[in-house]
C-alpha cells in the first residue's frame, strides 16, 4: 500500500499576472493517498491535486502556522478496462505565456497486478482553477453504522470563500494578509479541504494508452513548426528503460520513435528537458544519460522524412537532407513539412530500389531484413506477388522476414513494401528487394551460376531451373574420347598421389564417424522442444548486413555444450526507429551542469 500521502510533483503558476481579480499566485501540488470518500473494507489510494497560495502564512487562532488555502480534488484519468483508480506517478507543466493555457500532463499506472496499462492524461490550468474557485465542497457525515461517509455539502459558504487567495475582494473586507481571515473560513477548509467534483483530462479520456511496460516519468518539448503551430511532443520514460517520444495530431497520438538507453532494463527514474539546448536528460540506477531530442539525419530521403511527421525536423530540397527546423535558415530554399497530412507528393520520385541476390541453400532458415523508417508504418512481406503472412513457414517481425527450413521452391522474388495510413491515405513503399536463387553446388540440382543468372527489367522471376548445356549446345562433353585420360600414361606420381588422397579420405571418413555420434547426441536433446521451437531453432540464420538490424547467429558457443542455445532466441528483435546509447558512469561527468534553478530547463 502506498504511504499517506506520497507527493509526487509540485509546480508554481503565475496566476497574478493580468489578473483582473488581483489573485495572487498559486503552488500545485501532485500526490496520491488514501481515500477519505470511499466507504470500502480496504483503503483505495486515489490521486490528487492540491492547491495553495503563495502568500499563505497561515491563520492567526485557527490553522497556525498551517495552510489556510490548501484544498485539493480528485485527479481523474480513466482506463477503459474496469479496475481501480490509476496511480499519478510524474507530472510535467508545459507553460505558455498565458497561464490560462498552461497544461498539465501526467503519467498514471495501475494500482493492482490485474493490468498492465498506463496511460497520459492532460489538465488546463484553467479547469483546475474553476474547481477550485467555482467548485463545491465534500463534508463527512455520521451515518448508522458509526462511519463516515463524505457528501456534497449544500450549505452556506462563508465569505471570503475558503481556499480563495488574497484578492480585491478580501482587501475590500480590510484582510491584507492569510492572518486576517476569519475563524468562521478556517474553520471551513480545515474540516472541508475535498473538493466534490474531480478534474477531468482536457481531452475527456487519455492522450495515451500503453499497454505492456509501464510508464514511469514524462516531459513535454513545445515545438513550432513550419506551418506557424506549436505541437507539444512527449518523452515518456518507462519500467524497462526505454523512452517513448509522442506526438498529437488532431486528437490522435502518436509513438514517432522509441530509445532504449540501457542495455539491461532499468526504470527512469528522473527524466529533464532542456528546450534551449534541445538535450533531454534521463537518470536511473544504471546511470545518466544525454540524448538529443531529435535525430533527424536518420531519414534518408524525402518521404523517411516527411512521413515520420517529426514536430522537429523537415526536407530542406537545398541540401537533399533531413534537418532540424531549428538549423533551417530563412534565407534558405523552403524546406518541406506535413505533419498533419503527411503529404509526400512534393517531395522528388524516388529510384527503383535494386534487387539484392541471396543464395538459398536448402534445409537452412533465411533471414531477409527490412527496417521500416517509420513507427507509423506496417511491414508487407510479397513472395511472387502474393502476400505472406506469419505462420510455420514464414515468420514476419518488426526486422525482417524469416524463411524456416527453406526448399527450392522458395527460390524467387520477395518483396518488402512499408505501408502506412495517414488520414485516410494509404502510401506504400519498397523498401527492399531480395532475389532469391539456388546456391550451385554438387548435388543441388537446377542451380544457378553467375553466369546463368536472369535480369529482368519488369521484376519477373529468374528461370532457375537451367541445366548445364549439353554437347550439342556448343559445351564439352567431359565423357568425350579426347578428353578422357590414356590409363597407360599414369605415372609413378600420380600413383603416389591417388594413394595419399586415399589415406585422406579414410581419416576424414573416421572424422566424420566421430562428428556424426555428437551431433546425433544433440539431435536427440533437441527433439525434446516443441515442433516450432525446432524449426525455429535448427540451423543458422543466413544474414544480410544491414546497419538497423542486429542478428544473432544459432549454435553452440565454443565451450559449452551443444544445448547451450536451446532456450533463447535467434534473433534480436528490435522495433522500428530504435537507438541504443551507452549509459554514462554518472551524471557529475556530464560537463557543464551545475547546480539547477529550474528543473524544466537545465
Amino acid at each position: 500500500m502506498i504511504p499517506e500521502p506520497n507527493f509526487v510533483y509540485m509546480d508554481f503558476v503565475d496566476e497574478s499576472v493580468d489578473s483582473a481579480e488581483g489573485d495572487d499566485d498559486k503552488v500545485y501540488l501532485f500526490f496520491s493517498e488514501n481515500a477519505m470518500e470511499y466507504d470500502f473494507y480496504s483503503k483505495v489510494v486515489v490521486s490528487r491535486v492540491a492547491r495553495v497560495c503563495k502568500g499563505d502564512m497561515g491563520g492567526q487562532r485557527t490553522l497556525q502556522r498551517k495552510w489556510t488555502s490548501f484544498l485539493k480534488a480528485h485527479l481523474d484519468c480513466s482506463l477503459p478496462e474496469p479496475s481501480l483508480p490509476p496511480i499519478v506517478q510524474d507530472v510535467f507543466l508545459l507553460k505558455h505565456k498565458d497561464w490560462r493555457k498552461s497544461v498539465f500532463y501526467a503519467v498514471f499506472t495501475p494500482q493492482s497486478g490485474s493490468s498492465q496499462a498506463s496511460a497520459v492524461c492532460a489538465y488546463s490550468v484553467s479547469a483546475i482553477r474553476d474547481i477550485f474557485n467555482e467548485g463545491k465542497f465534500k463534508t463527512p457525515v455520521a451515518v448508522e453504522t458509526s462511519h463516515v461517509k463524505w457528501v456534497m455539502y449544500t450549505g452556506e459558504v462563508p465569505v471570503p470563500r475558503p481556499g480563495a487567495c488574497i484578492n480585491n475582494l478580501a482587501r475590500k473586507m480590510g484582510m491584507n494578509r492569510s492572518l486576517d481571515l476569519p475563524d468562521k473560513t478556517l474553520q471551513f477548509i480545515r474540516d472541508r479541504p475535498l473538493m466534490d467534483e474531480a478534474v477531468r483530462p482536457l481531452t475527456g479520456g487519455p492522450l495515451l494508452l500503453k499497454k505492456g511496460a509501464l510508464l514511469t516519468r514524462i516531459v513535454v518539448d513545445s515545438v513550432l513548426a513550419l506551418d506557424g503551430q506549436r505541437y507539444a511532443v512527449m518523452f515518456i520514460g518507462t519500467e524497462n528503460g526505454y523512452i517513448q517520444k509522442a506526438v498529437n495530431y488532431a486528437g490522435e497520438m502518436f509513438i514517432i520513435e522509441e530509445v532504449q538507453l540501457y542495455e539491461n532494463p532499468a526504470p527512469i527514474t528522473i527524466l529533464r528537458l532542456s528546450s534551449s539546448k534541445g538535450q533531454l536528460y534521463a537518470g536511473s540506477a544504471f546511470g545518466a544519460i544525454q540524448m538529443p531530442v531529435s535525430n533527424c539525419s536518420r531519414y534518408d530521403t524525402c518521404e523517411d522524412c516527411i512521413l515520420a511527421r517529426d514536430p522537429y525536423c523537415a526536407w530542406d530540397f537545398s541540401t537533399q537532407q533531413c534537418l532540424s527546423v531549428y538549423s533551417l535558415s530563412p534565407s534558405s530554399n523552403p524546406a518541406l513539412q506535413s505533419l498533419k497530412e503527411g503529404d509526400v507528393s512534393q517531395c522528388p520520385t524516388p529510384e527503383p530500389v535494386a534487387a539484392v541476390d541471396f543464395p538459398l541453400v536448402p534445409e537452412n532458415n533465411i533471414q531477409l531484413p527490412c527496417q521500416l523508417h517509420s513507427n507509423l508504418a506496417q511491414v508487407l512481406w510479397r513472395f511472387s506477388d502474393q502476400t505472406l503472412h506469419s505462420n510455420n513457414k514464414y515468420y514476419i517481425y518488426s526486422g525482417g522476414l524469416l524463411i524456416l527450413s527453406a526448399t527450392k521452391s522458395d527460390a524467387g522474388l520477395y518483396t518488402c513494401d512499408s505501408v502506412e495510413q495517414i488520414n485516410d491515405k494509404t502510401y506504400n513503399r519498397t523498401v527492399a528487394v531480395y532475389r532469391l536463387q539456388l546456391s550451385s553446388g554438387p548435388g543441388l540440382e537446377g542451380s544457378t551460376t553467375p553466369g546463368n543468372e536472369v535480369t529482368d527489367s519488369s521484376n519477373s522471376i529468374p528461370s532457375l531451373n537451367t541445366a548445364a548445356p549439353g554437347p550439342d549446345q556448343g559445351g564439352e562433353d567431359p565423357l568425350s574420347p579426347e578428353n578422357q585420360r590414356d590409363s597407360g600414361r599414369v605415372t609413378r606420381l600420380e600413383v603416389a598421389v591417388a594413394l595419399l588422397s586415399l589415406l585422406c579420405l579414410s581419416l576424414m571418413g573416421v572424422i566424420f564417424w566421430i562428428w556424426s555420434r555428437g551431433h546425433w547426441e544433440c539431435t536427440k536433446f533437441a527433439k525434446s522442444s516443441s515442433a516450432n521451437e525446432a524449426k525455429r531453432h535448427s540451423a543458422e540464420y543466413m544474414h544480410i548486413q544491414n546497419r538497423t538490424s542486429e542478428i544473432k547467429l544459432l549454435g553452440p558457443e565454443s565451450g559449452r555444450p551443444c544445448s547451450a542455445n536451446n532456450n533463447h532466441s535467434a534473433v534480436d528483435f528490435k522495433g522500428n526507429g530504435e537507438h541504443h546509447f551507452t549509459p554514462m558512469a554518472n551524471i557529475s561527468s556530464l560537463d557543464g551542469l551545475g547546480y539547477i534553478n529550474d528543473e524544466s530547463e537545465i
